[in-house]
């Protein structure tokens, strides 16, 4: 019997047989002329919703990270596409005061909907992901909207040959990537380089090489960036090059390239996969900032997606709201900016109830302010344009004009208001708007109870009329 099982060891299996390139479970769904089931339409990832989910385990990662296992309260699935996060609302200040919103890439794959996965790096200088190790286990509920980002992998490829690209905490959408692949039949031929700063700190290390040494279309190579060779050490050394890229991918030029990692890693693959003949069409990065281009193509996507979807969107749960894509930061890197004095976020004046049927106050009266209201009339002026922005805590008037971001504007008069993706996407920017209209184009930074509340994003907003605002 032993000799039989070495036998049969040794002996190489032959190569399944599998249909041509890949396709996303949904994407027959959303092509259908005919109404689908209501199940299979659950799963279509029409535009993001607001949702409750509540964490039901932790899984400790190398590399200093942890992987969040949710499912949404409701019981729904959370239909994404690989490579997409979504937006939480930690309540790290205390139950009583406002939640700081991250966002955190899935890391688990789209084909199993019941759970999904966030997966944080303990940053021990930041705001939130200490607090998220900490204090997120087993039965902590949280507030999220998702998915977003337009970093994913197509709905439908018959081609499916992939270079995948990750540095650091970036191996987080591009897990839920090769998860995604291996989970689905289909030809595919994937190649993973992953960039570590230490062998023991590859997080995902022993899946990958699982996926690996049971799945032949997917290949994982390792390399330790400018660190020394650790004894035992038999991946790859070095930054990334054109040599590199030749070895582990010498037909990149015929592949999709997908790449997630720090802003200076993204640059130098950029200039690589050029110099290697890779198509800038073929080309996807996870910037923190965002890539205009990519914006407007993904706003372009769900407006399409959203006209298909309302009815189902519906359907699926109460709360859902359209909103605006774009890319994401999948390291938590979304922190406010502080100074001596603590967060240079603004945390809002309580606001009033006003009766719809009250007639408007007549704003050339001689009638004191309210007390405890500084009267903006007082307030030095600054700028031109056509319109007036008054900032009640600075105590500053600023102009502007309407095709003009508020918050630029804001910042360049003294206005001190946090910021770091000014794009809509992370939420730190956002302050109350005490009165006044504004148009806003965001990328899920904002709920739309903070809109109904008041508040508003000033990097992705220009004014309609004068504002009264509380920063």
């Amino acid at each position: 019997m032993t000799e039989l099982l070495t036998e049969m060891t040794i002996q190489e299996a032959p190569e399944p047989q599998r249909i041509r390139g890949l396709e996303m479970p949904w994407n027959r769904v959303m092509g259908s002329t005919e109404a689908p089931a209501r199940a299979a339409r659950a799963l279509g990832p029409w535009h993001p919703q607001e949702f409750m989910a509540e964490c039901v385990e932790t899984v400790p990662e190398a590399g200093g990270m942890m992987t969040f296992v949710f499912r949404r309260c409701d019981g729904a699935p959370l239909a994404f596409r690989a490579g997409q996060y979504v937006n939480i609302a930690f309540p790290v200040n205390g139950e009583d005061q406002d939640p700081v919103d991250r966002s955190y890439s899935l890391s688990s794959s789209p084909t199993k909907p019941w759970t999904f996965n966030i997966t944080v790096k303990r940053d021990h200088t930041g705001l939130v992901s200490p607090w998220v190790h900490e204090n997120v286990k087993p039965g902590t509920v949280l507030d999220m909207l998702g998915p977003v980002g337009a970093f994913h992998l197509p709905d439908a490829d018959r081609r499916a040959r992939y270079l995948l690209l990750a540095a650091g905490a970036g191996i987080t959408p591009i897990m839920s990537m090769v998860r995604t692949i291996h989970s689905l039949p289909g030809q595919a031929n994937v190649v993973v380089l992953y960039h570590g700063a230490e062998a023991g700190e590859f997080a995902f290390h022993q899946e990958l090489a699982y996926i690996a040494s049971v799945d032949s279309r997917i290949k994982v190579f390792y390399s330790l960036g400018d660190r020394s060779k650790p004894e035992g050490w038999e991946g790859l050394r070095g930054r990334l090059t054109t040599a590199m890229l030749d070895e582990v991918a010498p037909d990149a030029n015929g592949r999709q390239v997908y790449a997630c990692g720090p802003e200076g890693y993204l640059n130098t693959a950029t200039e690589l996969l050029k110099k290697v003949g890779v198509d800038d069409t073929s080309i996807y990065m996870e910037f923190f900032s965002g890539d205009r281009k990519m914006l407007l193509e993904y706003q372009a996507e769900i407006a399409l997606a959203s006209d298909i979807a309302e009815e189902i969107a519906e359907e699926i749960a109460d709360s859902a709201e359209e909103y605006y894509e774009s890319q994401p930061s999948a390291f938590g890197l979304y922190e406010p900016g502080y100074d001596a004095g603590g967060t240079l976020q603004a945390t809002g004046l309580p606001l009033e109830t006003v009766d719809p049927e009250a007639p408007a106050p007549d704003s050339t009266s001689d009638a004191p302010a309210e007390a405890g209201t500084p009267d903006a009339s007082s307030f030095n002026t600054v700028g031109t344009g056509s319109l007036t922005l008054s900032f009640l805590r600075t105590g500053i008037n600023v102009r502007v004009d309407p095709d003009e971001h508020i918050l630029g504007v804001a910042q360049r008069a003294g206005v001190r208001i946090g910021a770091n993706c000014k794009e809509g996407m992370c939420g730190s920017c956002k302050v109350v708007k005490l009165s006044g209209e504004v148009e806003m184009n965001h990328q899920g930074g904002i709920r739309a109870r903070e809109i109904d509340a008041g508040k508003f994003l000033p990097c992705c907003s220009t004014a309609r009329t004068d504002l009264v605002i509380d920063a």
